[in-house]
Protein backbone atom coordinates (compact mmCIF):
# COMPACT_ATOMS: atom_id res chain seq x y z
CA UNK A 1 0.00 0.00 0.00
CA UNK A 2 1.22 3.49 -0.87
CA UNK A 3 0.38 5.27 2.38
CA UNK A 4 0.91 8.76 1.01
CA UNK A 5 -1.34 8.13 -1.97
CA UNK A 6 -3.99 6.47 0.19
CA UNK A 7 -4.04 9.40 2.61
CA UNK A 8 -4.19 11.88 -0.29
CA UNK A 9 -7.16 10.03 -1.78
CA UNK A 10 -8.95 9.93 1.58
CA UNK A 11 -8.46 13.68 2.13
CA UNK A 12 -9.66 14.49 -1.40
CA UNK A 13 -12.75 12.31 -1.05
CA UNK A 14 -13.62 13.81 2.34
CA UNK A 15 -13.28 17.36 1.02
CA UNK A 16 -15.48 16.50 -1.96
CA UNK A 17 -18.12 15.17 0.44
CA UNK A 18 -18.00 18.38 2.46
CA UNK A 19 -18.46 20.45 -0.71
CA UNK A 20 -21.33 18.27 -1.91
CA UNK A 21 -23.12 18.64 1.45
CA UNK A 22 -22.57 22.40 1.56
CA UNK A 23 -20.36 22.04 4.65
CA UNK A 24 -16.98 23.00 3.17
CA UNK A 25 -15.65 25.90 5.21
CA UNK A 26 -13.78 28.83 3.76
CA UNK A 27 -12.15 31.65 5.69
CA UNK A 28 -13.43 35.12 4.89
CA UNK A 29 -10.51 37.54 4.99
CA UNK A 30 -11.82 40.28 7.25
CA UNK A 31 -9.79 43.28 8.38
CA UNK A 32 -11.06 44.90 11.56
CA UNK A 33 -10.98 48.70 11.43
CA UNK A 34 -9.83 50.08 14.79
CA UNK A 35 -12.11 52.86 15.98
CA UNK A 36 -14.91 51.88 13.58
CA UNK A 37 -16.06 48.54 14.98
CA UNK A 38 -18.18 46.67 13.79
CA UNK A 39 -17.05 47.91 10.38
CA UNK A 40 -14.46 45.71 8.65
CA UNK A 41 -12.80 45.47 5.26
CA UNK A 42 -13.56 42.31 3.30
CA UNK A 43 -10.77 41.15 1.00
CA UNK A 44 -12.63 39.23 -1.68
CA UNK A 45 -10.99 36.14 -3.19
CA UNK A 46 -9.13 37.03 -6.36
CA UNK A 47 -9.39 40.77 -5.79
CA UNK A 48 -6.20 42.75 -6.23
CA UNK A 49 -4.44 44.89 -3.59
CA UNK A 50 -6.52 47.83 -2.44
CA UNK A 51 -9.76 46.25 -3.65
CA UNK A 52 -11.17 45.55 -0.19
CA UNK A 53 -14.84 46.34 0.41
CA UNK A 54 -16.12 47.83 3.66
CA UNK A 55 -18.80 45.72 5.35
CA UNK A 56 -20.66 45.35 8.66
CA UNK A 57 -19.91 42.26 10.74
CA UNK A 58 -22.81 40.70 12.69
CA UNK A 59 -21.06 37.58 13.97
CA UNK A 60 -18.09 38.80 15.99
CA UNK A 61 -17.34 37.22 19.35
CA UNK A 62 -15.75 40.52 20.40
CA UNK A 63 -19.11 41.17 22.03
CA UNK A 64 -18.27 44.55 23.58
CA UNK A 65 -15.84 45.77 20.92
CA UNK A 66 -13.06 45.79 23.52
CA UNK A 67 -10.52 44.50 20.99
CA UNK A 68 -10.28 48.00 19.54
CA UNK A 69 -10.89 50.03 22.72
CA UNK A 70 -8.31 52.85 23.05
CA UNK A 71 -7.22 51.76 26.55
CA UNK A 72 -6.67 48.19 25.38
CA UNK A 73 -4.70 49.29 22.30
CA UNK A 74 -2.55 51.62 24.41
CA UNK A 75 -1.80 48.91 26.98
CA UNK A 76 -0.70 46.59 24.17
CA UNK A 77 1.62 49.20 22.68
CA UNK A 78 3.22 50.01 26.04
CA UNK A 79 3.76 46.31 26.81
CA UNK A 80 5.39 45.73 23.43
CA UNK A 81 7.82 48.57 24.07
CA UNK A 82 8.53 47.31 27.59
CA UNK A 83 8.64 43.54 27.05
CA UNK A 84 8.74 42.76 23.33
CA UNK A 85 6.31 40.64 21.32
CA UNK A 86 6.55 37.15 22.86
CA UNK A 87 6.77 35.46 26.24
CA UNK A 88 9.89 33.54 25.27
CA UNK A 89 8.95 30.24 26.87
CA UNK A 90 6.44 28.16 28.74
CA UNK A 91 5.22 29.24 32.16
CA UNK A 92 7.93 27.01 33.70
CA UNK A 93 10.71 28.11 31.33
CA UNK A 94 11.07 31.89 31.64
CA UNK A 95 7.55 32.55 30.36
CA UNK A 96 5.93 33.85 33.55
CA UNK A 97 6.11 37.61 34.03
CA UNK A 98 4.68 39.86 36.74
CA UNK A 99 1.93 40.68 34.22
CA UNK A 100 0.84 37.03 34.15
CA UNK A 101 0.64 36.90 37.94
CA UNK A 102 -1.22 40.23 38.01
CA UNK A 103 -3.81 39.05 35.48
CA UNK A 104 -4.36 35.78 37.35
CA UNK A 105 -4.95 37.72 40.57
CA UNK A 106 -7.38 40.02 38.72
CA UNK A 107 -9.32 37.04 37.33
CA UNK A 108 -9.48 35.29 40.71
CA UNK A 109 -10.85 38.43 42.34
CA UNK A 110 -13.31 38.99 39.50
CA UNK A 111 -14.87 35.57 40.00
CA UNK A 112 -14.57 35.55 43.78
CA UNK A 113 -12.17 32.59 43.81
CA UNK A 114 -8.88 32.15 45.67
CA UNK A 115 -6.83 31.53 42.51
CA UNK A 116 -6.85 31.52 38.72
CA UNK A 117 -4.64 30.04 36.01
CA UNK A 118 -4.02 31.34 32.48
CA UNK A 119 -3.97 29.20 29.33
CA UNK A 120 -3.25 30.00 25.70
CA UNK A 121 -6.92 29.68 24.74
CA UNK A 122 -10.33 28.87 26.16
CA UNK A 123 -10.24 25.56 24.29
CA UNK A 124 -6.97 24.60 25.99
CA UNK A 125 -8.24 25.73 29.40
CA UNK A 126 -11.25 23.40 29.14
CA UNK A 127 -9.40 20.47 27.66
CA UNK A 128 -6.43 20.59 30.04
CA UNK A 129 -8.29 21.45 33.25
CA UNK A 130 -11.04 18.86 32.75
CA UNK A 131 -8.53 16.18 31.84
CA UNK A 132 -6.43 16.94 34.91
CA UNK A 133 -9.34 17.02 37.36
CA UNK A 134 -11.15 13.99 35.94
CA UNK A 135 -7.97 11.93 36.09
CA UNK A 136 -7.23 12.95 39.68
CA UNK A 137 -9.47 10.41 41.43
CA UNK A 138 -10.03 6.75 40.48
CA UNK A 139 -13.57 5.91 39.39
CA UNK A 140 -14.51 9.51 38.57
CA UNK A 141 -17.80 9.97 36.70
CA UNK A 142 -18.67 13.14 34.78
CA UNK A 143 -22.18 14.30 33.86
CA UNK A 144 -22.06 16.48 30.75
CA UNK A 145 -24.78 18.64 29.21
CA UNK A 146 -25.48 17.44 25.66
CA UNK A 147 -24.72 20.89 24.22
CA UNK A 148 -21.32 21.34 25.90
CA UNK A 149 -18.54 22.78 23.77
CA UNK A 150 -16.13 20.57 21.83
CA UNK A 151 -13.26 21.64 24.11
CA UNK A 152 -15.08 20.28 27.15
CA UNK A 153 -15.95 17.06 25.34
CA UNK A 154 -12.32 16.67 24.27
CA UNK A 155 -11.06 16.97 27.85
CA UNK A 156 -13.64 14.47 29.11
CA UNK A 157 -12.92 11.93 26.37
CA UNK A 158 -9.19 12.05 27.02
CA UNK A 159 -9.73 11.35 30.71
CA UNK A 160 -10.40 7.94 32.27
CA UNK A 161 -13.70 9.18 33.74
CA UNK A 162 -16.97 7.51 32.82
CA UNK A 163 -19.07 10.03 30.88
CA UNK A 164 -22.86 10.46 31.15
CA UNK A 165 -24.67 12.81 28.74
CA UNK A 166 -27.78 14.57 30.01
CA UNK A 167 -30.30 16.16 27.69
CA UNK A 168 -29.65 19.87 27.25
CA UNK A 169 -30.79 21.82 30.35
CA UNK A 170 -33.02 18.87 31.34
CA UNK A 171 -32.54 18.67 35.10
CA UNK A 172 -34.93 15.75 35.50
CA UNK A 173 -32.72 13.71 33.18
CA UNK A 174 -29.58 14.88 35.00
CA UNK A 175 -31.03 13.77 38.33
CA UNK A 176 -32.08 10.44 36.84
CA UNK A 177 -28.48 9.79 35.78
CA UNK A 178 -27.06 10.96 39.10
CA UNK A 179 -29.48 8.77 41.03
CA UNK A 180 -28.53 5.70 38.98
CA UNK A 181 -24.78 6.19 39.47
CA UNK A 182 -22.73 4.54 42.19
CA UNK A 183 -23.22 6.71 45.31
CA UNK A 184 -19.61 6.11 46.32
CA UNK A 185 -18.14 7.25 42.98
CA UNK A 186 -16.62 10.75 42.81
CA UNK A 187 -18.70 12.90 40.47
CA UNK A 188 -18.50 16.09 38.44
CA UNK A 189 -21.29 18.00 36.67
CA UNK A 190 -19.95 19.95 33.67
CA UNK A 191 -22.05 22.60 31.94
CA UNK A 192 -22.02 26.05 30.34
CA UNK A 193 -23.80 29.18 31.49
CA UNK A 194 -24.65 30.65 28.05
CA UNK A 195 -24.86 28.19 25.16
CA UNK A 196 -23.45 29.90 22.11
CA UNK A 197 -25.45 28.15 19.39
CA UNK A 198 -28.83 28.22 21.17
CA UNK A 199 -28.58 31.51 23.05
CA UNK A 200 -30.14 29.97 26.15
CA UNK A 201 -28.91 30.03 29.75
CA UNK A 202 -28.38 27.21 32.25
CA UNK A 203 -30.28 27.18 35.59
CA UNK A 204 -27.17 27.45 37.74
CA UNK A 205 -28.72 27.22 41.19
CA UNK A 206 -30.84 24.21 40.25
CA UNK A 207 -27.74 22.43 38.93
CA UNK A 208 -25.84 23.28 42.12
CA UNK A 209 -28.75 21.95 44.19
CA UNK A 210 -28.38 18.58 42.44
CA UNK A 211 -24.63 18.71 42.92
CA UNK A 212 -25.13 19.20 46.66
CA UNK A 213 -27.69 16.39 46.80
CA UNK A 214 -25.50 13.86 44.98
CA UNK A 215 -22.07 15.01 46.22
CA UNK A 216 -20.79 16.23 42.85
CA UNK A 217 -18.34 19.01 42.09
CA UNK A 218 -19.42 21.67 39.58
CA UNK A 219 -17.52 22.89 36.52
CA UNK A 220 -19.04 25.83 34.62
CA UNK A 221 -17.88 27.19 31.26
CA UNK A 222 -18.67 30.95 31.24
CA UNK A 223 -16.90 31.87 28.00
CA UNK A 224 -19.97 33.46 26.37
CA UNK A 225 -20.91 35.30 29.56
CA UNK A 226 -17.60 36.70 30.82
CA UNK A 227 -17.58 40.47 30.54
CA UNK A 228 -21.28 40.67 29.72
CA UNK A 229 -23.41 39.72 32.74
CA UNK A 230 -23.43 40.59 36.42
CA UNK A 231 -22.70 43.83 38.32
CA UNK A 232 -19.02 43.73 37.34
CA UNK A 233 -19.33 41.63 34.20
CA UNK A 234 -17.99 38.43 35.76
CA UNK A 235 -20.71 36.32 34.12
CA UNK A 236 -24.01 34.58 34.72
CA UNK A 237 -22.74 33.07 37.98
CA UNK A 238 -22.17 36.58 39.33
CA UNK A 239 -25.49 37.82 37.95
CA UNK A 240 -27.40 34.96 39.58
CA UNK A 241 -25.41 34.96 42.84
CA UNK A 242 -24.18 31.43 42.17
CA UNK A 243 -20.40 31.92 41.87
CA UNK A 244 -19.66 30.69 45.41
CA UNK A 245 -21.56 27.45 44.69
CA UNK A 246 -19.56 26.60 41.56
CA UNK A 247 -16.25 24.86 42.20
CA UNK A 248 -14.49 25.67 38.90
CA UNK A 249 -15.30 28.57 36.59
CA UNK A 250 -13.69 28.51 33.15
CA UNK A 251 -13.55 31.57 30.95
CA UNK A 252 -11.96 33.17 27.94
CA UNK A 253 -10.18 36.43 27.22
CA UNK A 254 -11.09 36.23 23.52
CA UNK A 255 -14.79 37.14 23.53
CA UNK A 256 -16.21 39.75 25.90
CA UNK A 257 -12.67 40.77 26.90
CA UNK A 258 -11.70 41.10 23.24
CA UNK A 259 -8.13 39.75 23.35
CA UNK A 260 -6.93 36.11 23.45
CA UNK A 261 -6.40 33.36 26.03
CA UNK A 262 -8.36 31.29 28.51
CA UNK A 263 -8.34 30.55 32.23
CA UNK A 264 -9.84 28.63 35.12
CA UNK A 265 -10.68 30.09 38.54
CA UNK A 266 -11.11 27.82 41.56
CA UNK A 267 -9.70 26.91 44.96
CA UNK A 268 -5.96 27.48 45.34
CA UNK A 269 -5.12 23.80 45.80
CA UNK A 270 -7.14 22.76 42.73
CA UNK A 271 -5.55 25.49 40.61
CA UNK A 272 -2.09 24.50 41.80
CA UNK A 273 -2.83 20.85 40.98
CA UNK A 274 -3.92 21.79 37.42
CA UNK A 275 -0.84 23.99 37.07
CA UNK A 276 1.38 21.10 38.12
CA UNK A 277 -0.21 18.33 36.03
CA UNK A 278 -1.95 19.78 32.93
CA UNK A 279 0.13 19.07 29.83
CA UNK A 280 -1.74 21.75 27.91
CA UNK A 281 -0.17 24.31 30.25
CA UNK A 282 3.20 22.71 30.97
CA UNK A 283 4.18 22.26 27.33
CA UNK A 284 2.67 25.43 25.80
CA UNK A 285 4.40 28.79 25.44
CA UNK A 286 2.91 31.41 27.74
CA UNK A 287 0.62 34.15 26.50
CA UNK A 288 2.66 37.07 25.11
CA UNK A 289 2.98 39.96 27.61
CA UNK A 290 1.27 42.46 25.24
CA UNK A 291 -1.82 40.22 25.16
CA UNK A 292 -1.76 39.87 28.94
CA UNK A 293 -1.49 43.65 29.37
CA UNK A 294 -4.34 44.14 26.90
CA UNK A 295 -6.56 41.68 28.79
CA UNK A 296 -5.80 43.41 32.10
CA UNK A 297 -6.72 46.81 30.68
CA UNK A 298 -9.90 45.39 29.14
CA UNK A 299 -11.10 43.66 32.31
CA UNK A 300 -10.42 46.69 34.48
CA UNK A 301 -12.47 48.82 32.12
CA UNK A 302 -15.31 46.29 31.84
CA UNK A 303 -15.61 45.91 35.61
CA UNK A 304 -16.53 49.59 35.97
CA UNK A 305 -18.46 50.18 32.72
CA UNK A 306 -21.97 48.90 33.37
CA UNK A 307 -23.28 51.27 30.70
CA UNK A 308 -21.38 49.41 27.98
CA UNK A 309 -22.87 46.08 29.05
CA UNK A 310 -26.29 47.69 29.31
CA UNK A 311 -26.07 49.06 25.78
CA UNK A 312 -25.12 45.63 24.43
CA UNK A 313 -28.23 44.11 26.04
CA UNK A 314 -30.38 46.95 24.71
CA UNK A 315 -29.01 46.44 21.20
CA UNK A 316 -29.68 42.68 21.40
CA UNK A 317 -33.26 43.40 22.47
CA UNK A 318 -33.66 45.90 19.62
CA UNK A 319 -32.44 43.32 17.11
CA UNK A 320 -34.86 40.69 18.40
CA UNK A 321 -37.75 43.16 18.33
CA UNK A 322 -36.94 44.23 14.75
CA UNK A 323 -36.76 40.62 13.57
CA UNK A 324 -40.08 39.84 15.25
CA UNK A 325 -41.76 42.93 13.81
CA UNK A 326 -40.62 41.89 10.32
CA UNK A 327 -41.97 38.36 10.84
CA UNK A 328 -38.53 36.80 10.44
CA UNK A 329 -37.80 33.51 12.20
CA UNK A 330 -35.47 33.27 15.17
CA UNK A 331 -34.84 30.75 17.91
CA UNK A 332 -35.88 31.72 21.45
CA UNK A 333 -32.93 33.39 23.16
CA UNK A 334 -32.43 34.48 26.75
CA UNK A 335 -29.04 36.01 25.97
CA UNK A 336 -27.31 38.37 23.56
CA UNK A 337 -26.96 35.59 20.96
CA UNK A 338 -29.69 35.55 18.28
CA UNK A 339 -29.85 32.39 16.12
CA UNK A 340 -31.81 32.48 12.83
CA UNK A 341 -32.86 28.98 11.67
CA UNK A 342 -32.00 28.23 8.02
CA UNK A 343 -32.24 24.42 7.71
CA UNK A 344 -29.99 22.77 5.14
CA UNK A 345 -26.23 23.31 5.07
CA UNK A 346 -26.08 24.39 1.43
CA UNK A 347 -29.07 26.71 1.83
CA UNK A 348 -27.65 28.26 4.99
CA UNK A 349 -24.28 28.91 3.36
CA UNK A 350 -26.05 30.36 0.34
CA UNK A 351 -27.98 32.82 2.47
CA UNK A 352 -24.81 33.92 4.28
CA UNK A 353 -22.96 34.28 0.97
CA UNK A 354 -25.70 36.47 -0.55
CA UNK A 355 -25.80 38.68 2.55
CA UNK A 356 -22.07 39.29 2.20
CA UNK A 357 -21.78 39.63 -1.55
CA UNK A 358 -24.97 41.58 -2.26
CA UNK A 359 -25.52 43.57 0.94
CA UNK A 360 -22.07 43.84 2.57
CA UNK A 361 -23.23 42.06 5.75
CA UNK A 362 -21.11 39.32 7.27
CA UNK A 363 -23.12 36.67 9.12
CA UNK A 364 -21.74 33.26 10.05
CA UNK A 365 -23.49 30.15 8.75
CA UNK A 366 -23.43 27.39 11.38
CA UNK A 367 -23.70 23.76 10.28
CA UNK A 368 -22.79 20.21 11.33
CA UNK A 369 -20.84 19.22 13.40
CA UNK A 370 -21.29 22.47 15.36
CA UNK A 371 -25.06 21.89 15.35
CA UNK A 372 -27.03 18.74 14.39
CA UNK A 373 -27.92 18.24 10.73
CA UNK A 374 -31.24 19.86 9.89
CA UNK A 375 -30.78 22.61 12.51
CA UNK A 376 -28.41 24.85 10.54
CA UNK A 377 -28.62 28.51 11.40
CA UNK A 378 -27.20 31.99 11.11
CA UNK A 379 -25.72 33.32 14.34
CA UNK A 380 -26.20 37.02 15.04
CA UNK A 381 -24.58 38.99 17.86
CA UNK A 382 -25.47 42.64 18.35
CA UNK A 383 -22.76 44.71 20.01
CA UNK A 384 -23.08 48.13 21.69
CA UNK A 385 -22.03 49.65 18.35
CA UNK A 386 -24.68 48.19 16.04
CA UNK A 387 -26.96 51.22 15.71
CA UNK A 388 -30.59 51.41 14.60
CA UNK A 389 -29.65 51.99 10.96
CA UNK A 390 -27.49 48.86 10.97
CA UNK A 391 -30.31 46.81 12.53
CA UNK A 392 -32.78 48.06 9.90
CA UNK A 393 -30.32 47.32 7.10
CA UNK A 394 -29.80 43.75 8.35
CA UNK A 395 -33.53 43.06 8.76
CA UNK A 396 -34.28 44.33 5.23
CA UNK A 397 -31.49 42.22 3.73
CA UNK A 398 -32.46 39.10 5.70
CA UNK A 399 -36.06 39.45 4.59
CA UNK A 400 -35.07 39.72 0.94
CA UNK A 401 -32.57 36.85 0.99
CA UNK A 402 -34.70 34.47 3.04
CA UNK A 403 -37.70 34.99 0.77
CA UNK A 404 -35.61 34.05 -2.25
CA UNK A 405 -34.12 31.03 -0.41
CA UNK A 406 -37.60 29.78 0.54
CA UNK A 407 -38.85 30.12 -3.02
CA UNK A 408 -35.90 28.23 -4.51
Amino acid sequence: MDTRQTLRAHCTQHLETLRAEGRYREFARLEKIAGRFPRYRWHQPGAGPGAAREITVWSSNDYLGMGTHPAVRQATIEAIHAHGAGAGGTRNISGTSPLHAELEAELAGWHGKPAALLFGSGYMANQAALLALLAALPGMQVFSDAMNHASMIDGMRRSPAKRHIWRHNDLAHLEELLRAADPAAPKMIAFESVYSMEGDVAPLHAICDLADRYDAITYCDEVHAVGLYGPSGAGIAERDGAAARIDVIEGTLAKGVGVVGGYVAAGADWVDYIRSTAGGLIFTTALPPPNVAAALASIRHIRTDGALRGRMMQRAAALKAALDAAGLPRLPSASHIVPIPVPGADRCRGVARRLLEEFGLYVTAINYPTVPRGTERLRLCATPFHDDAMVAELVRALGAVLRVAEAA
